[in-house]
C-alpha cells in the first residue's frame, strides 16, 4: 500500500487506467459487433462452419465481460407495426404470361353418346410451364439466278449478310444471351460452356470469351452516348469498387487490383469505367468536361478533383455519416438516437416535398428546393453540429462515436452544401446500389480475366445495370446487326 501522501496520485493513476480499460472494452465490443454483422449478415459467403465461429465469438464476449464491468440499461421503444402484406393471387401473378390452350378430353359418357348432350359452358384452370433455352439453326437461303437468254453470264446471288462474328455462326441474339447470362444472371462462362454441352453443342469457352468481346465492341457506341449524356448534365453521383484482375504479364497466377468507377444520377443511366488503379487522376479522365455538382463519399479523389476544377462542386453523402452512428449506437444509445432523429428529420422533409411534387404533378426547380432546404434544415443542422462537437470532445477518437462524430464534422462542409443545390439527393445510395450486381457477379466469376477485358466488363455492366432488361440488350444487339447489314431504317437511337 502506498504512503498516505501518495494515495491521491495513486487513485488518479488507477482512475486513468480504469478509464483506458473501459474504453478498450467498448472498442472490443464495437469490433465484435462489426465482425458479427460482417460474418452473419445477409449476403455473406458460407465457406466455414458458422456454429463453430459463433461459439468462438461467444468466448470472446465472455472474456470482454470479465475484463470490465460496465453499467447496463434496458431500452424499450414503440414503433408502428407493419400492416399485413397482401399477396397476389395466382391469376394476378401470372396474368402477363402468354397462353397456350389445351382442350381436355370430354367425359366418357359424353364420348359414348354425344347426341344426348349439348355444351353449356366450360371450367378452366391453368398450370405454369417453362420452355428451357434451346439452340437452333436459323438457315439463311440466298437463291442463285442465271440469265435465261445468256448462258455465258455468271450466276447472280445476293451477298452474304454481315455477321457479328466474322466467319462465325453466332447470331446477335446468341451473343446477347451469353452477355446477359454472365453479367445479369451471374453465370460464369465455364458454367455456360457446360449448359451448352448438355444440349449437345460443345461450344468452347474461348469462343464464349470472343463473343463477349464482340458484344462489348458492338455496344460501345451506345455506351459512349450514355457517358456523354451524363457528362452533359449538371449533377452526378460517383463511386468506385475494387475488382480483382488476372494479369498474365505479371506472372503465372498473378492477380492485381483493378477498379470499376461509376457515375450516374437519379433517373438516368449508370456508366461504369475500368481503371487499373484508384489514383486521383483516373477520375479526371472519367469526368472530363463535366461541370456541376459531384456527389460522392469521403474518398479524397473527389474533393481534390473539385478543388482543381472550379466548375465542379463536391457534395457529401448523409447516408455514410448516418451509418457510422448506427454502428456506434451501443456506446451511447440516447445520444445516437438524437443524432439519428435529427438526420431523419432532413429525410422526412425531403420525402414530404417529393410527395407534394407528385400531388401537384410537377417537380420543383432546383432553386426552389434549395430555398426550402435553407429555411427548414437550419435548426436541425445547428443542433446536429453542436451535438457532434460535444460527442467528439466526450469520446476518444478511436471509439465508435469518436469516429462517427469526427467523420461528420470533417465532412460538414460537403454535407451542408446540399442547401445550396436543390437538384441533389441527400445520399449516394442510388449509385452505390448500382455496384451490387458487380459484387454478385464477382462471387461467381471471381476476377476479370485480363486487364484489357476490364473495359468490356464496364461497357456491358453499364447497359445491363441501366436497363435491367435482357430484351433491351437483345434489342441493342439486333439494332447494331441491322446497321451492319445496311438496314438503317430499322436502327434508331
Amino acid at each position: 500500500m502506498p504512503p498516505l501522501d501518495e494515495l491521491p496520485n495513486a487513485y488518479l493513476a488507477l482512475e486513468r487506467e480504469n478509464a483506458g480499460l473501459r474504453d478498450e472494452v467498448l472498442d472490443l465490443k464495437r469490433q465484435l459487433e462489426w465482425l458479427r454483422r460482417q460474418v452473419f449478415g445477409a449476403g455473406r459467403s458460407e465457406t466455414f462452419d458458422r456454429q463453430q465461429l459463433l461459439l468462438r465469438l461467444q468466448d470472446i464476449e465472455e472474456k470482454i465481460d470479465q475484463a470490465g464491468q460496465s453499467g447496463r440499461q434496458r431500452i424499450s421503444y414503440e414503433r408502428q407495426a407493419p400492416g399485413p402484406q397482401k399477396r397476389a393471387s395466382p391469376s394476378q401473378l401470372y396474368e402477363k404470361l402468354p397462353v397456350k390452350e389445351t382442350v381436355i378430353i370430354d367425359p366418357e359418357e359424353v364420348k359414348a353418346t354425344p347426341e344426348d348432350f349439348e355444351r353449356i359452358g366450360q371450367e378452366s384452370t391453368f398450370e405454369v410451364e417453362i420452355t428451357p433455352p434451346q439452340l437452333y439453326k436459323r438457315e439463311i437461303i440466298r437463291p442463285k439466278y442465271r440469265k435465261i437468254n445468256d448462258r455465258e453470264h455468271p450466276p447472280v446471288v445476293a451477298a452474304a449478310p454481315n455477321r457479328p462474328v466474322a466467319g462465325g455462326h453466332a447470331s446477335a441474339g446468341l451473343l446477347a444471351w451469353v452477355a446477359v447470362a454472365k453479367y445479369l444472371d451471374h453465370i460464369p462462362l465455364f458454367r455456360q460452356e457446360r449448359m451448352f454441352a448438355r444440349q449437345g453443342v460443345p461450344i468452347p469457352r474461348a469462343s464464349l470469351c470472343e463473343w463477349i468481346r464482340i458484344a462489348s465492341e458492338w455496344l460501345e457506341p451506345i455506351y459512349r452516348r450514355m457517358h456523354a449524356g451524363l457528362i452533359a448534365g449538371d449533377y452526378l453521383q460517383a463511386d468506385e469498387t475494387p475488382i480483382k484482375c488476372h494479369d498474365p504479364d505479371a506472372g503465372k497466377g498473378a492477380v492485381s487490383q483493378g477498379y470499376l468507377w461509376l457515375i450516374s444520377r437519379p433517373g438516368a443511366d449508370v456508366v461504369f469505367d475500368w481503371r487499373l488503379s484508384r489514383r486521383h487522376g483516373e477520375l479526371t479522365t472519367l469526368l472530363s468536361d463535366f461541370k456541376g455538382v459531384l456527389q460522392s463519399d469521403a474518398y479524397a479523389a473527389y474533393a481534390e478533383h473539385a478543388s482543381k476544377h472550379p466548375a465542379v462542386v463536391n457534395v457529401g453523402c448523409w447516408a455514410h455519416a448516418r451509418r457510422r452512428f448506427v454502428d456506434a449506437q451501443k456506446e451511447d444509445p440516447h445520444a445516437v438516437r438524437v443524432v439519428l432523429r435529427l438526420i431523419g428529420r432532413l429525410y422526412q422533409l425531403e420525402h414530404q416535398w417529393d410527395h407534394a411534387d407528385v400531388d401537384v404533378g410537377r417537380q420543383r426547380e432546383p432553386l426552389e428546393r434549395a430555398q426550402l432546404r435553407q429555411h427548414h434544415f437550419a435548426r436541425s443542422l445547428k443542433w446536429l453540429h453542436a451535438l457532434a462537437l460535444s460527442l467528439r470532445n466526450k469520446h476518444r477518437p478511436k471509439s465508435g462515436l469518436g469516429e462517427a462524430s469526427g467523420y461528420l464534422l470533417a465532412q460538414w462542409p460537403t454535407l451542408t452544401r446540399h442547401i445550396q443545390h436543390g437538384q441533389t439527393r441527400l445520399d449516394n445510395n442510388l449509385v452505390e446500389n448500382a455496384v451490387r450486381p458487380t459484387k454478385l457477379g464477382l462471387k461467381n466469376w471471381l476476377f476479370v480475366g485480363h486487364p484489357g477485358a476490364g473495359q468490356r466488363c464496364a461497357i456491358l455492366y453499364s447497359i445491363i445495370v441501366s436497363y435491367q432488361c435482357p430484351d433491351a440488350i437483345r434489342l441493342f444487339m439486333r439494332g447494331r446487326e441491322c446497321e451492319l447489314k445496311g438496314w438503317d431504317e430499322h436502327y434508331r437511337d
